[in-house]
C-alpha cells in the first residue's frame, strides 16, 4: 500500500471514529468509560501518525531515489512504508523551515585555525587600518565562527567582529618589564651619589590597547599602567578617533603619538634596543611623544611615506601631578607641529634603502610657572628610575623650539644599518630687563647596526616608513624537540647628544655632552614574546643643571634585561 493510500485510509478511520463518538451523547454517557478512553487513545495515536506522514509527504526527497532523481516508489519499485520511514529517520523532521546558518543550537561551529605571514610582533598601540585591510587581515588568520559573529586574531590581536566585519572590537597588550642595574657610577669629590641602583626593576610599559571599529571609523583608547621611568602611576597612552576610508591614508584627532624620526615611527615592540637613542627621544618630546593632542594624518605607498600633525599639550600637561609631568600654573598651552617624509628608492628582495627627513616645532611653548620656558634632558639610554646626567634646566624667555634632520637606513639581507642626525634650535626673546637673548643650538646623532642570526630577518615596513622587527613563522616557533629556536638578533649602537650652546657665555647653556656605546641581544621565541639584554657604557661631561649629581662629569655602565609580551 502506498503512503498516499495509507494516509487516505487513516483519514477515513479517524473521521469514522469521530462520528462514532458524536452519534449519540446519551449513549456515550452510558458506555463503559474505559472503552471510550481506549478509543480516544487510539485516535490520538492515529492523528500523530497522520502528522508524521504529512511531514514525510512534504519531504519526499528523504525516500530512496533512482538515477533520474525521482522516488523509487513512483517507478513501481517495492518499498514498504517501514523502509521509507527508516530512511527518513536519518534526516531530522523540520516543521518550521530550514534553520538560519550559524544560528541553530547544537550546530557544529566553523573552525579554521591558522597563522600565516612572517610572524612579526603586534603594535604597541591601537591598530588603525581601513575596513578593506581589516577584512584581508581577518581572512588570513585564526577564525572561529560562532553564530553570526567571528572571533579571531587579525594582526595577532584578539578580536570580536560581526560576520561582515563592519563592527569589531579588539584588545591588545604591550607588556615590558625591565630589570637590571648600574656599575662603576661612583660619584667624584663633592658630588651626590644619585639614583643609580645596583639592581632594580621597572614596569616600563603596561599598555592595554582597546580598539573599536565601525567600517572605516576606528577609535583607540590605550591606558598605560607603567609610568615610563618609575612604575606605580596609571596614565594614558592614547585616546583618538581615526578615519581610514581614503586610500592608504589615516586621519587622526585626539591624544596620539605623532610619527617623527625613524626610531619614533617604529613600535616599541620592535626597537633594536630597550630605549631610543638620546637625540631622537629629546626631539620627539619637543612637540610629539606619547599622548600628545594631535590633528593630522599620514599617507603611504610602497615607495614613500608622508605625515603631518598640528599638536598641542600632552595628556595631563596642565596638571601639576600629571602622568608626563605637568604644570598646574599653565595659562596658555603649547601649540606645535610635526612633519616627516620618507622614501624607499631601492626595494628588492635583498636590498632596502631608506631616506627621509623629520621636522618638529613648538611654535608657542607653555606659559607656566617659569613663563614661556622649555627643558631638554635625557637619561643614559636606560630607564630604570635613574637620574639624568644630561640637561639644560629650564630655559626661560623661549619663543620657539624646533628640530630637523635627515634619516638614512640600509638593509642587506639580514643586516640593517641606520643613522639619524638632528639639529635643535631654541629661539629666545628679550628677558625681563630688556636684554636681548641669543638663540641656542644643540644637536646629536647615532648610528646602529643589527644582524639577525636566525629566524626571519628585519624587513622594511612601508606603512610606517621604518624597519620592522624580525619574524617567527608558526612552523619555526621555539621548540627544542623539533630543532626550532625562534629568532635571534645581535645589535650595536653609538649615540652622541650635545646640549652645550655657548657654555662659556653668561646667556649660554652648559647642558653637557653624552656618549653611549650599546650592545644587545634580542630573542623572539614566537611573534608574541621577546627577551632583551642590553649593555650600555656612558660618558657624560659636566652640566650645571643637575644639582650635585654631575658637577665634574660622570661615566658608568648598565646591564638591563626586558621581558616583553605583545598582542
Amino acid at each position: 500500500m502506498t503512503l498516499s493510500s495509507r494516509f487516505l485510509l487513516l483519514s477515513l478511520t479517524v473521521l469514522s471514529g469521530a462520528s462514532a463518538l458524536s452519534v449519540s451523547p446519551a449513549h456515550a454517557a452510558t458506555s463503559d468509560s474505559a472503552e471510550v478512553a481506549a478509543l480516544r487513545r487510539e485516535m490520538a495515536e492515529m492523528r500523530h501518525e497522520m502528522l508524521s506522514m504529512r511531514s514525510e509527504l512534504r519531504h519526499r526527497n528523504t525516500f530512496p531515489t533512482n538515477h533520474d532523481g525521482r522516488p523509487a516508489s513512483d517507478r513501481g519499485e517495492a518499498h514498504s512504508w517501514k523502509n521509507a520511514h527508516a530512511a527518513a529517520a536519518h534526516t531530522p523532521n523540520d516543521y518550521n523551515g530550514s534553520p538560519e546558518a550559524g544560528i541553530a543550537f547544537n550546530q557544529p561551529a566553523k573552525i579554521n585555525y591558522h597563522a600565516t605571514g612572517d610572524g612579526r610582533p603586534a603594535s604597541d598601540r591601537g591598530i588603525t587600518s581601513s575596513w578593506e585591510d581589516f577584512k584581508r587581515a581577518s581572512a588570513d588568520t585564526e577564525v572561529v565562527q560562532v553564530g553570526g559573529m567571528k572571533i579571531g586574531f587579525p594582526n595577532g590581536r584578539p578580536t570580536i567582529q560581526s560576520e561582515d566585519g563592519k563592527y569589531a572590537f579588539s584588545i591588545g597588550l604591550a607588556f615590558h618589564e625591565d630589570f637590571g642595574g648600574f656599575m662603576g657610577v661612583s660619584p667624584k669629590a663633592g658630588e651626590a651619589k644619585g639614583k643609580f641602583n645596583g639592581f632594580t626593576s621597572n614596569a616600563r610599559r603596561l599598555r592595554i590597547p582597546f580598539t573599536f571599529r565601525y567600517k572605516d571609523w576606528v577609535a583607540n583608547v590605550t591606558p598605560d599602567f607603567g609610568a615610563g621611568n618609575n612604575d606605580g602611576t596609571v596614565g594614558l597612552y592614547e585616546a583618538n578617533l581615526n578615519y581610514a576610508g581614503l586610500r592608504n591614508t589615516i586621519l587622526t584627532v585626539g591624544y596620539f603619538q605623532p610619527r617623527v624620526t625613524e626610531e619614533d615611527s617604529e613600535s616599541s615592540n620592535e626597537f633594536e634596543f630597550m630605549e631610543r637613542p638620546g637625540i631622537t627621544d629629546i626631539v620627539r618630546n619637543i612637540a610629539a611623544s606619547d599622548a600628545r593632542f594631535s590633528i593630522g594624518g599620514l599617507h603611504y605607498e610602497k615607495r614613500w611615506w608622508i605625515g603631518a600633525y598640528f599638536t598641542g599639550q600632552q595628556f595631563g600637561g596642565r596638571n601639576a601631578s600629571g602622568y608626563y609631568g605637568g604644570d598646574g600654573a599653565v595659562s596658555d598651552s603649547q601649540t606645535g607641529g610635526t612633519f616627516r617624509v620618507a622614501g624607499r628608492p631601492v626595494a628588492t628582495k635583498d636590498w632596502d634603502l631608506h631616506l627621509g627627513i623629520s621636522a618638529i616645532s613648538a611654535f608657542k611653548p607653555n606659559n607656566g610657572t617659569h613663563g614661556r620656558s622649555f627643558t631638554l634632558s635625557q637619561r643614559p639610554e636606560v630607564n630604570l628610575g635613574e637620574d639624568s646626567l644630561l640637561g639644560t634646566g629650564a630655559i626661560t624667555n623661549v619663543s620657539q623650539v624646533w628640530a630637523a634632520g635627515p634619516e638614512v637606513g640600509l638593509r642587506w639581507k639580514s643586516l640593517v644599518i641606520k643613522s639619524e642626525y638632528y639639529h635643535i634650535g631654541v629661539n629666545r626673546s628679550h628677558n625681563a630687563s630688556g636684554q636681548s637673548l641669543g638663540n641656542l643650538n644643540f644637536g646629536g646623532w647615532y648610528v646602529a647596526a643589527n644582524y639577525t642570526l636566525f629566524g626571519t630577518p628585519r624587513a622594511y615596513n612601508y606603512k610606517e616608513g621604518a624597519f620592522a622587527a624580525p619574524g617567527v613563522k608558526e612552523n619555526q616557533e621555539f621548540n627544542p624537540a623539533t630543532g626550532h629556536w625562534g629568532a635571534l638578533e645581535i645589535t650595536g649602537r653609538y649615540s652622541e647628544t650635545d646640549l652645550n650652546s655657548q657654555p662659556n657665555s653668561a646667556t649660554g647653556i652648559r647642558g653637557g655632552n653624552q656618549i653611549v656605546w650599546s650592545g644587545g641581544l634580542n630573542w623572539y621565541p614566537n611573534r608574541h614574546f621577546r627577551v632583551m639584554l642590553d649593555y650600555n657604557h656612558f660618558i657624560d661631561q659636566r652640566t650645571k643643571n643637575d644639582g650635585l649629581v654631575n658637577i665634574a662629569g660622570r661615566n658608568g655602565n648598565s646591564v638591563a634585561a626586558r621581558v616583553q609580551a605583545a598582542f
